[in-house]
């Protein structure tokens, strides 16, 4: 997605684990648009970044879902709460190893109604498969399951 992003010149953030900004790769990482995400208090992440677009900091934040190293059950629910916190649509990107193409998808503004809204993305990434299929984790939030939780924000 990174990738996407530079050739289409577009003025963006990622997160990363914050061990990838730790001795001489923190001012690369920083200069090339990363923030670093403290696991142990990911709504800290959330809150930081809602203040900086409310600020009026222009940006494209990109983050990939669970699944790009090891399987999970449940995609995190950051993305979710930052875009209906900051009152964002998201736009969906996707590598697709069948057809060996990458690209941006639809842009969907969420509703807080998260089944809909997760239905909606699910059905977009139905067809396609990541760089590694055995590690695909179906879009799906524990808010979805769990209806004491709330990624709605």
């Amino acid at each position: 997605m990174l990738g996407i992003a530079w050739r289409l010149k577009m003025r963006f953030r990622w997160l990363g684990k914050e061990s990838l900004f730790r001795g001489w790769r923190g001012p690369i990482m920083g200069a090339i648009g990363g923030i670093p995400v403290d696991r142990s208090n990911p709504a800290g992440v959330v809150d930081a970044l809602v203040s900086r677009i409310r600020n009026g900091d222009v940006f494209g934040l990109l983050v990939t879902p669970e699944g790009t190293r090891a399987g999970a059950a449940y995609w995190k629910s950051g993305f979710y709460r930052i875009a209906r916190e900051a009152g964002l649509p998201v736009t969906l990107g996707y590598v697709d190893r069948t057809t060996m193409t990458t690209g941006l998808g639809p842009t969907l503004p969420l509703t807080g109604d998260i089944r809909a809204d997760m239905d909606a993305i699910r059905a977009f990434y139905a067809d396609k498969s990541g760089m590694r299929p055995d590690l695909r984790v179906e879009p799906r939030l524990r808010e979805e399951d769990d209806p004491r939780s709330d990624a709605s924000g």
